[in-house]
């Protein structure tokens, strides 16, 4: 069965065509500023994007009539449980409407639908980035006014988990799993079978990364919202775009900052030790969440390469369980196998409403 993968960004469209589990091919459909112009919102892109993918599937010699589904990245949506969902009426009206916010995925689940009915073949979004398993515990922040969100790499932590499941020789749905992922923004959660019950994102708490502050001092916080220093929009992105290692060493490359270390830069050397340690620290903390009793530690998202990280976060957590290394992303292949999983009946499309 061959599956087409849509999986929009902001300045590219990635797709991909599997053939069961296996990769036929792959593309990198780049935006310029000036390509995407005339578009005043997303959704206004959705015909130029739709040509050139269905271009580009047909220029790699793949008959489109030879397609079983399709499976786009799904955008942000209502929050709702892990799996593989068909793309119904309301999901496109919700991406349509951006009703949690404008964001090139949203077009993700809305291309796929209109490629697939017009082939008369399924559509499918797989672990959107609303996936919202936590335990209600969880959700509790200390302030009723705040409560804690389910805002993590989804599409990547529920492959790479099912993964290490495999590793473990139980299902997923048995096993307990801490994944951390570690890219350009963190995500640190716990897998309890099956379900992300609790788990730390790098815009609103737990540790900081490259580019996000991570969990913050709060009264200091709020003292320096209101110090007429930053304006709104600064703070905003001394969270989620210019905080973390950025703030301090003016990079958002782990291997420049690991070539500073070797090279004797100290704030370097201090702020990666920093870094390595929260992310343990915050592993080591999910431990409560099953009872100290943790199948595997997993470390995946692109940090996961450095060896020194691995090193370092395996020596810290090593007394509480195992750890598997999935260094990387692996969203077009996740989407992929969602889909597959349904088409072979080994999993039900769950319905979004």
């Amino acid at each position: 069965m061959k599956i087409l993968v849509i999986n929009p960004g902001g300045t590219s469209t990635k797709i991909a065509v599997f053939e069961d589990d296996k990769q036929l091919f792959k593309a990198n459909i780049t935006h310029t500023a000036e390509d995407l112009k005339p578009f005043h919102k997303v959704f206004d892109q959705f015909s130029y994007r739709k040509e050139l993918i269905l271009r580009a599937v047909t220029e790699q010699g793949i008959e489109l009539k030879e397609l079983s589904a399709v499976a786009g990245r799904g955008g942000l949506m209502e929050p709702i449980p892990g799996g593989t969902y068909a793309v119904n009426d309301r999901m496109v009206e919700d991406m349509r409407n951006a009703v949690h916010g404008e964001h090139p995925s949203n077009l993700g689940s809305v291309l796929a639908k209109e490629i697939g009915d017009e082939l008369g073949i399924p559509s499918f979004v797989v672990d959107p980035v609303s996936v919202d398993e936590l335990m209600p515990m969880a959700r509790i922040s200390g302030i009723s006014d705040l409560e804690r969100p389910s805002w993590f790499h989804a599409l990547n932590h529920k492959a790479v988990a099912r993964w290490a499941a495999e590793r473990v020789g139980k299902p997923y749905e048995e096993c307990d799993l801490i994944v951390a992922h570690l890219g350009s923004g963190n995500s640190i959660v716990a897998h309890k079978h099956g379900q992300m019950i609790d788990g730390s994102g790098g815009r609103t708490n737990g540790p900081f990364s490259p580019e996000r502050s991570g969990g913050l001092p709060t009264y200091p916080l709020v003292e320096l919202c209101y110090s007429g220093k930053y304006t709104h929009e600064e703070m905003v992105a001394k969270l989620s775009s210019v905080g973390g290692m950025y703030d301090y060493l003016g990079t958002k490359d782990a291997q420049e900052v690991e070539r500073r270390m070797a090279e004797g830069d100290e704030k370097a050397k201090l702020v990666y030790e920093a870094y390595v340690y929260a992310i343990a620290k915050e592993i080591c903390s999910y431990a409560a969440a099953f009872e100290g009793k943790v199948d595997r530690i997993v470390l995946t998202g692109g940090i996961a390469h450095s060896d020194y990280v691995v090193r370092e976060v395996g020596r810290m957590t090593a007394f509480l369980a195992p750890m598997e290394v999935v260094a990387g992303e692996f969203e077009m292949e996740a989407l992929a196998l969602g889909a597959l999983r349904v088409l072979r009946g080994e999993e039900t499309a769950k319905v979004y409403q």
